[in-house]
Order: C-alpha cells, then sequence, then structure tokens
C-alpha cells in the first residue's frame, strides 16, 4: 500500500513542481518522469493484489485448518462413544459430550472463518478503494494532457497569433 501511495505522491509533486502556461490553467509536465510514475505504478498494483490473494489464501488454510480439527474432534467423540456402547447412561453422557465438541468446534470455526473473512475484506476494500482514487487521478491527469494537446493544436496557436 506504501509503494502505491508514494508513487501518487510523487505524481502529485510532479504536478505542483511542473511550469504554468501563461494566461491558463494547464500546465506542462515532464513526460518522462509522468510515464516513469505511471510505469511504477503499474508494477505496483499487482504486487498489492497479489498480496491480496496471499491473504486470501491464508484466510482459506486457516478455515480448512479448523474444518480439519473439527473433523478430528468429531472423530475423536465417535471412538469415546464407541467405547462406552455398554452402559446406557455412559451412552448417552458421550453422546451429550460429542454433540458439545463439536458444537464449540463448529463456532471456533465459524469465529476464525469470519475473522479471516472480515481481515480479507477489509483488505480487499482497501485496494478497492486505493484503485478507484488512483484511477480518478489518472483520468483527472489524461484530461490535463489532453487539455494541453488541444491548447497547442494549430488552430489555437492561430488564434494566440491573431490577439493583439
Amino acid at each position: 500500500m506504501s509503494d502505491i501511495n508514494h508513487l501518487i505522491d510523487r505524481l502529485e509533486r510532479l504536478l505542483t513542481e511542473s511550469w504554468r502556461m501563461p494566461l491558463s490553467a494547464f500546465l506542462v509536465i515532464n513526460e518522462d518522469d509522468f510515464l516513469d510514475i505511471i510505469d511504477q505504478m503499474r508494477t505496483a498494483i499487482p504486487r498489492e493484489v497479489k498480496e491480496g490473494e496471499k491473504i486470501q489464501r491464508e484466510r482459506e488454510r486457516i478455515v480448512a485448518q479448523a474444518e480439519e480439527e473439527a473433523e478430528r474432534l468429531l472423530q475423536l467423540a465417535q471412538e469415546d462413544a464407541a467405547k462406552l456402547v455398554e452402559q446406557h447412561e455412559i451412552i448417552r453422557m458421550s453422546e451429550q459430550r460429542g454433540r458439545t465438541i463439536i458444537e464449540r468446534a463448529q463456532r471456533e470455526a465459524e469465529v476464525l472463518k469470519g475473522e479471516a473473512d472480515e481481515y480479507a475484506r477489509q483488505v480487499l476494500v482497501s485496494l478497492d478503494s486505493q484503485i478507484g482514487t488512483l484511477e480518478e487521478q489518472i483520468a483527472g491527469l489524461r484530461t490535463t494532457v489532453r487539455n494541453g494537446l488541444e491548447a497547442l493544436s494549430p488552430a489555437a496557436e492561430e488564434e494566440l497569433q491573431e490577439v493583439p
């Protein structure tokens, strides 16, 4: 995230340090510096997306681990129940214990899954927000560049020469 923010700051600094065209709102921007920053942004954004994917994989790993633990606890409960089949009260108690273990494991798995989902959601929302901001800034820069190109077209030069 800091790479993107740093590049956005550099882009903003490039704009503020650019020359202003006299009697207009247009800026003269160093094209090489501008394109260099854009290239760096293209490199940084996929890296940020890969980090989001890594977080998603970690979430999935945690959920799978929780499910395996729940399965293991279920297996243990079933083994305990099989050993205690001989007496009715013991059977009833072991079934209750198995249900309790399963419910606890399911609750723990749900909590882990919920926390992992929330963390992944927060990271993805942050990435989406930063990408949206970046897209807006690039669109604004593109408009500025196009306006500058239009202002420098031959028709605009003729109009400037005719004004006393």
